[in-house]
């Protein structure tokens, strides 16, 4: 089976990763290349922080089926994501290459067939450390996951109900160029946002999803955390919890929760995120300005 099916991405140009080898120790070794150009993970000379959350998602999703024999069919789902990623890691530059060591201390195999598994990576780019991160994850099989969706278990049932797209705020406020990659709309409270969810957004949605990917939902973490924030900033952290799927037929709002800045500018923006009344992820986002690392 060819990796961009493994890494589940229906659009070959999305695919990152391009080989993984076994290394001793139960590590594996998995090679990505970032493009040096992309219509949502750079703006202007700089990745965007989203793009080493998507090579973790892709590492991942490749290892838990060539390593731990967790079948195509079952359905992937995060639960925490504690990542952090070097702000000179962001400037595009010829060092295109990542490679992520990647190890399992916890894989939990339940009777009826889910596995819950605990990752931990660290990234390099040539001999710069370039980020690392813990993902806490499952792996469902379709009779499991379709009796915990009930109703919403049919993706292109779900992407039919999506509500309407609403007005994206200031394309400069959430640190972005290009208004279709917003994902943010203004709601009445400076600090709450209406998740702005695009279904034709080619690389969000490479293919149908029964529920708002958590990709989608980092991002809008991360746009929060900078529109709550008096100058530009790069996202250097982010430590997600994620508590119930986020539904396309009800709106999400984002809360942001600045904290205090450090003498260098350096601050935390707690992120709360709810639909229907109900907490649905919270995300404590570590930033610095931009100048810090021109």
């Amino acid at each position: 089976m060819n990796i961009q099916t493994l890494v589940r991405k229906e659009k070959s140009d999305e695919a990152l990763v391009l080989d993984w080898r076994a290394l001793p120790d139960l590590v594996q070794q998995v090679t990505v290349r970032w493009p040096q150009q992309h219509s949502f993970y750079t703006e202007g000379d700089r990745y965007t922080p989203l793009l080493f959350t998507e090579t973790l998602r892709q590492a991942l999703a490749l290892l838990s089926h060539d390593v731990h024999e967790i079948p195509l069919g079952h359905r992937l789902g995060w639960e925490r994501i504690r990542s952090w990623i070097n702000a000179k890691a962001l400037a595009v530059g010829d060092a295109d290459v990542v490679t992520l060591q990647v190890s399992h201390p916890s894989v939990t195999r339940r009777r009826l067939g889910s596995t819950y598994l605990v990752s931990r990576i660290d990234a390099l780019i040539g001999n710069l450390h370039a980020g690392g991160a813990e993902v806490h994850y499952s792996a469902h099989p379709p009779a499991i996951y379709n009796r915990l969706r009930g109703p919403y278990a049919d993706a292109k049932d779900a992407f039919q109900r999506a509500i309407p797209v609403p007005a994206a705020v200031p394309a400069a406020l959430v640190g972005r160029g290009d208004t279709g990659n917003v994902v943010l709309s203004p709601t009445e409270d400076a600090h709450t946002w209406q998740l702005r969810v695009d279904t034709t957004h080619r690389v969000l949605f490479d293919h149908p999803h029964d529920h708002i990917p958590g990709m989608v939902l980092l991002e809008a973490a991360a746009q929060a955390a900078q529109a709550c924030l008096p100058v530009p900033v790069t996202t250097t952290g982010f430590d997600t919890q994620f508590f119930r799927y986020v539904e396309f037929d009800q709106p999400c709002f984002f809360t942001a929760e600045p904290g205090p800045p450090t003498p260098q500018g350096r601050s935390v923006v707690q992120i709360h995120a709810t639909q229907s009344g109900h907490p649905v992820c919270t995300a404590a986002i570590s930033t610095e300005p931009l100048d810090l690392n021109p």
